[in-house]
């Protein structure tokens, strides 16, 4: 395997060519073995994938169809050291948006400090005039979150986006380490890497935590709430209620019934503590949001404001995810924990400001450009691999409604070993670290959901976009 580019930071190799210490074991473990493992190997995974139904979704008119996820099997691997740094900058940030939620939603001393625009939360419609005045019991807001990084250097890693509305990917996480360990068990006795796959036991766990304290006489039903087997992630929504133990359930399987939200079993109807709900805000309560959805419950948010359920994470977290509200997270981080981002964002650039605006139109064949609500890889511009017939067209979205954007600079991510035809070749990727918080603190699993952008030089490591995944190891002391 060749280096890569100098431009990039190479996770694996020294820019002389020397293998770096995170990947020593693996590559010694690597030479002893015959030709064409990976090869075979490779093909061995795609096809328990298949098997075991490992897919997603892909909308459009002309693609909408359920497609395999490509899984690389050389493991992303991050040192003891490494993560020790990342996990209390993944923890400072955690802390701060549920702290900024609960500030939001109640006495919004952040606006009033001139720390944030009000402007930001005027007409966003995804901060929820229902949720004022109410605390979630526990006082968590972020059940579970999903924070993108990118890294950049060494010890450089920075945050690309928060993910604390309903964050997705923990079941390819938990597959990928079932499919490496089953296809390389050896491997995990010379190379002693954390655990993953108690996940679903931690998140039992923590969300039980969070259930109201009106009925803490008992042990806590959890429901996972799905819009159902359409749904682009439907087969995580199974996949975690079947590894918690919890119930699968559909809006049409709940109702209310005595101040609570019971669910539809066989004998009859039962009280649900906690719903982890996969349904989007908008979708939860036809009595309260948009009156056409048949995904959630009628009713469900009275009990909720009630203390007679817990949601999930909980109606309005979304704002946290506005990548206008993203830009001022260092702000936000100082504000509530009175300490220096340990993380770094990317810089970025709102084009609500006249001046960032300017600067970002002069400039659009270099940048990244986002919409602030936008995910998946949808609606954005890649500046550097656009034409210059794709860029004039985004120029006149971002002149009709520059505040529904960002930009940023394209940044130089680091990269990673993929397996090729032509055998090991550098990839870009980043990393979802998934966080689970309740009354008892902040839990984060080891690694997270590495994605990988499989061609060659493309930035977009997006599964809806060609994109792969690859496990993640955090090695052991």
């Amino acid at each position: 395997m060749t280096n890569s580019s100098a431009s990039s930071y190479d996770e694996m190799l020294e820019p002389d060519g020397a293998v770096r210490a995170a990947y020593a074991g693996y590559c010694k473990w690597l030479e002893e073995q015959p030709p064409g493992l990976l090869k075979r190997k490779g093909q061995e995974a795609e096809a328990f994938f298949r098997r075991t139904g490992i897919t997603f979704n892909v909308y459009g008119a002309e693609d909408a169809e359920e497609r395999l996820i490509p899984f690389d099997p050389v493991p992303r691997i991050i040192t003891a050291h490494q993560w020790r740094r990342l996990s209390r900058g993944i923890e400072q940030r955690v802390r701060a948006l549920n702290a900024f939620l609960h500030d939001l939603y109640h006495r919004q001393e952040i606006v009033r400090s001139g720390r944030l625009p009000e402007r930001l939360l005027k007409g966003n419609a995804a901060y929820l005039a229902q949720m004022a005045g109410f605390t979630p019991p526990g006082g968590v807001y972020t059940h579970i979150v999903g924070i993108d990084l990118v890294r950049t250097g060494e010890d450089e890693f920075m945050v690309l986006e928060d993910n604390a509305r309903t964050p997705s990917g923990v079941s390819y996480m938990l597959e990928n380490r079932e499919t490496m360990m089953a296809m390389f068990p050896e491997l995990f006795t010379r190379v002693r890497v954390r655990e993953v796959s108690d996940y679903p036991r931690r998140l039992a766990r923590s969300l039980a935590a969070c259930a109201p304290p009106a009925f803490s006489g008992h042990k806590p039903t959890v429901a996972v709430l799905t819009p159902g087997i359409y749904n682009s992630a439907y087969f995580e929504h199974a996949f975690l209620a079947d590894q918690m133990g919890a119930e699968l359930v559909e809006g049409s399987d709940l109702r209310v019934e005595d101040g609570r939200i019971a669910m539809r079993t066989t004998r009859g109807w039962k009280p649900v503590d906690v719903i982890y709900r996969r349904v989007d805000d908008d979708f939860l309560d036809p009595l309260t949001f948009n009156p056409e959805s048949v995904l959630g419950v009628s009713g469900i948010m009275d009990v909720y404001r009630a203390g007679g359920v817990t949601i999930a994470n909980a109606p309005g977290t979304g704002i946290s995810d506005d990548k206008a509200i993203y830009s001022f997270m260092p702000e936000i981080v100082e504000f509530y924990t009175g300490e220096k981002p340990i993380l770094q964002n990317v810089p970025t650039w709102r084009c609500s400001e006249p001046e960032a605006l300017k600067y970002v139109l002069d400039n659009l064949a270099e940048l990244v450009v986002k919409e602030v609500h936008g995910s998946g890889g949808y609606g954005m511009l890649i500046g550097p691999t656009s034409s210059k017939k794709e860029i004039a067209a985004f120029e006149a979205k971002l002149r009709a409604r520059p505040d529904n954007y960002i930009a940023q600079p394209t940044l130089s991510l680091s990269t990673v070993p993929i397996f090729t035809k032509a055998g090991l070749a550098p990839r870009h990727v980043d990393l979802r670290p998934f966080v689970l918080v309740s009354p008892n603190g902040i839990d984060i699993t080891p690694g997270g959901l590495t994605r990988v952008a499989l061609k060659k030089g493309s930035l977009v490591v997006n599964s809806s976009q060609g994109g792969g995944t690859k496990d993640s190891w955090v090695l052991d002391d």
